[in-house]
């Protein structure tokens, strides 16, 4: 099914392609026309991705470009999502990003509700968290399906504020920044998801669940909290272009501090994140080779467990879930990769194929080949003790094996891009996992390049 899906994507876009190419074979950087004023892109949500399923919905990105003098940076933009997927997620987001609002400032302002009625749970430090994927395609003895024993719920309400200041230009900048995280976690809804169904059901058998039963998840963490994060740092800062760079550096420093005090919990702590990017020109505005470094660890303090699973960057990015899946991994599952401290990189081989207009717009397709790893630096304390030596028999035959050694997740894969006025991008990557003890492979059809 992934692989059709794939197919009939691809051939999608070869077609635009080609009706692109009848339409201006001719379009250069050289004499590409300016935007100004007030751009658009609307775009109906129809993705896929591997950890979540079919994506349904709708988006835009409102763009000003003001005069044009400084396409295609633009003064302010606008971007709205609402958008459900098959396997019980939903997004509800509004982002606004913009240099004018404050002078000298760059601001990010985010309001998102998120659901998931199945989100990925494994357990924590990598490899002695064991995955055995054969065990979601079977079945317990009264013929119940597995496929979510590896999943919980999570409702999470994240608002964020953003700033970025010169220090000396825009090379140097500092950073700083507030974001509240407001979790709730339950169970899966198996008695909903079976309502109405007379075969196909679903177990309520649960990773997550024992871990609570059996005390590896505090009782005052299971349910979730609320917490407010303060952060500060600097930015060295060089790309020749935001979207998709071709020379530069982007690296990054921040400090966290997650205060009890504005928190319902008893819990605070501080994390370290430091990111590393860089951009290397092989052909003038066809082809390029991208790569990411970055080291996320806890610096003092106590993580309750479902602060664990965030993988934090600067604006204009998004924070997004853990180590695996669409934004840090491809091809490995989604938070496959948990502790509280983590490694990861990344390395992009890409190339663009046509340039061209399209109804007024600049469109631009690009491929890329890519390889992601990571790694569990610093592991998650937990009592396993209440664990029983036998596990049920609904079970997978190991949950734990604390004497696993951590090496590096690996996987690799290919994608395709199409990018509008070089700032909207379309992008569909494949990516396969090197081990089966993090997954198979997943198709993943999102926005923008993945840093």
């Amino acid at each position: 099914m992934k692989n059709r899906l794939f197919s009939i994507v691809l051939l999608l876009f070869f077609s635009i392609s080609l009706i692109a190419q009848d339409a201006d074979t001719t379009s250069s950087k050289k004499d590409e026309k300016v935007k100004s004023g007030f751009s658009i892109s609307p775009f109906p949500v129809l993705g896929y991705d591997a950890d979540i399923g079919f994506k349904y919905g709708a988006l835009a990105n409102l763009y000003w470009y003001g005069d044009g003098s400084r396409y295609p940076q633009y003064d302010h933009s606008l971007f709205l999502e609402w958008s459900r997927t098959t396997k019980g997620n939903g997004i509800n987001q509004i982002t606004y990003e913009t240099d004018k609002l404050i002078p000298g400032i760059r601001a990010l302002f985010e309001v998102s509700y998120l659901t998931e009625k199945a989100l990925d749970f494994y357990g924590f430090n990598g490899y002695q968290a064991v995955y055995d994927m054969d065990f979601e395609d079977s079945y317990d003895s009264e013929g119940f399906a597995n496929r979510l024993f590896y999943r919980h719920s999570r409702d999470l309400l994240r608002m964020k504020a953003d700033l970025q200041g010169s220090i000396i230009g825009q090379k140097l900048r500092w950073l700083g920044g507030i974001a509240y995280y407001g979790h709730s976690i339950d169970l899966v809804d198996v008695d909903d998801l079976n309502e109405g169904k007379d075969d196909d059901l679903l177990s309520h058998n649960s990773l997550y669940g024992s871990y609570v039963d059996w005390g590896m998840i505090k009782e005052d963490q299971a349910s979730g909290g609320n917490h407010t994060i303060l952060k500060g740092g600097l930015v060295f800062d060089t790309r020749d272009n935001e979207p998709n760079p071709f020379t530069g550096i982007w690296t990054e420093m921040q400090l966290h501090y997650a205060p009890s005090f504005l928190s319902n919990t008893d819990y605070s702590y501080g994390r370290i994140i430091l990111t590393h990017r860089q951009y290397f020109t092989f052909i003038p505005e066809w082809m390029s080779l991208a790569y990411r470094l970055s080291y996320q660890g806890k610096i003092g303090g106590e993580m309750p467990f479902y602060m664990l699973p965030f993988m934090f960057q600067s604006t204009p990015k998004l924070t997004r879930d853990g180590l695996g899946g669409a934004k840090t991994m491809r091809g490995l599952r989604r938070n496959r990769v948990v502790g509280e401290g983590f490694a990861f990189g990344n390395v992009e081989l890409r190339g663009k194929f046509l340039k061209t207009t399209i109804l007024n717009q600049h469109v631009y397709f690009a491929l890329a080949g890519f390889v992601d790893a990571g790694m569990v630096t610093q592991k998650y304390d937990f009592d396993y003790s209440g664990m029983p030596d036998l596990l049920p028999d609904d079970y997978p035959d190991q949950l734990l094996d604390l004497d696993a050694k951590e090496v590096p997740h690996l996987g690799f894969g290919g994608g395709l891009h199409i990018a509008m006025n070089q700032n909207f991008i379309v992008t569909v990557d494949y990516g396969f996992a090197a081990k089966k003890e993090d997954g198979d492979s997943g198709m993943y059809i999102n926005l923008n390049f993945l840093f």
